[in-house]
């Protein structure tokens, strides 16, 4: 059973991967942390809120960053083309949601965790980085106790999709992406070079949706919107499933292609957010920022059907008979 602290932005594509983690029987889901992003902070944690309530999710929730770690920095906007105005696909999701926060910041949450359980937790950080961040400065030594953290962010021999250079989620907050990837810890990161090629078609979902589950049935409802905007901004006829790949390599390492090798990001520029890696082998670099830092894992390979086949057989586990 692994361990697990998801820390996330809900998001469409992070409410599957959340009713992913509660589902799979080799995970135990210790934590939920927000994050801002696919919506304001007070938004996404609400949202993780009613999905717990909606799912019957005990795991504690507790509300995290809702700036960047610089507090210099621009703020963005939230990308409400791509999940709506309250973060979940439009479907009219209520202001206040009945149910309890932990009464501790997201990060001295995964601090308190990690040092109770040394060794054993992965977080699943498919937001921006900025609690993992905050977490690190607090206290360093975190990332010696910290089995692995998983994270979906970055395009590294791809194109971003915020800018031609950079991803969202790393975008989202660049400095505290780079913070994280240069810690001491074991980051294994899936970025759009494996998440675009795994696409959940829209008949994939009402095929989910259709035995009488109230929890696929909402999940499809709230995906419906994220669908649409595939469709009318890519052609395409479903929906990328971008967190549920990085929650799928838990269970599934072996569907996945890793390359070894340290990983900076750009803070500030035309480039601002994008994930360069220095590979392991081949051509090496002479006092370059990448010198001296540790070598992270990013996926450059998926086995797109078989992952969606994961997906699919933990998403129905709780489907009534």
């Amino acid at each position: 059973m692994q361990k697990v602290i998801f820390d996330t932005d809900p998001g469409v594509d992070d409410a599957m991967a959340l009713l992913f983690l509660h589902r799979h029987p080799d995970i135990d889901l210790l934590g939920v942390t927000t994050v801002f992003g696919n919506a304001s902070i007070e938004l996404t944690t609400r949202n993780a809120q009613f999905l717990h309530k909606e799912w019957g999710i005990d795991a504690p929730i507790a509300k995290g960053a809702g700036k960047t770690l610089d507090p210099s920095r621009v703020e963005q906007h939230s990308p409400t083309i791509v999940h709506g105005e309250d973060g979940l696909g439009n479907i009219g999701v209520p202001l206040e949601i009945d149910w309890p926060l932990d009464p501790r910041e997201a990060s001295q949450f995964i601090i308190d965790t990690i040092r109770a359980n040394p060794g054993e937790i992965t977080i699943v950080a498919v937001g921006r980085m900025t609690n993992l961040a905050l977490a690190l400065q607090a206290d360093p030594e975190i990332a010696g106790l910290t089995k692995q953290v998983v994270i979906m962010g970055g395009a590294f021999d791809v194109n971003g999709n915020v800018t031609p250079a950079a991803e969202a989620n790393i975008h989202g907050d660049p400095d505290a992406a780079d913070i994280v990837f240069t810690a001491p810890w074991n980051v294994i990161a899936f970025g759009l070079d494996v998440t675009m090629k795994t696409m959940m078609s829209s008949d994939d979902m009402a095929e989910l949706a259709k035995g009488g589950d109230k929890a696929l049935t909402l999940l499809s409802d709230l995906s419906q919107f994220y669908i649409d905007f595939y469709r009318q901004g890519a052609g395409l006829d479903g929906m990328a499933i971008h967190d549920s790949c990085a929650c799928v390599y838990l269970v599934a390492p072996d569907l996945f292609k890793l390359r070894s090798g340290p990983v900076r990001v750009v803070c500030g520029g035309i480039a601002d957010g994008e994930t360069i890696q220095a590979p392991d082998t081949g051509r090496r670099f002479v006092d370059s920022p990448w010198d001296g830092q540790p070598s992270q894992k990013v996926a450059v390979g998926v086995q797109p059907e078989k992952v969606l086949d994961v997906i699919r057989v933990a998403l129905t586990a709780g489907r009534p008979a």
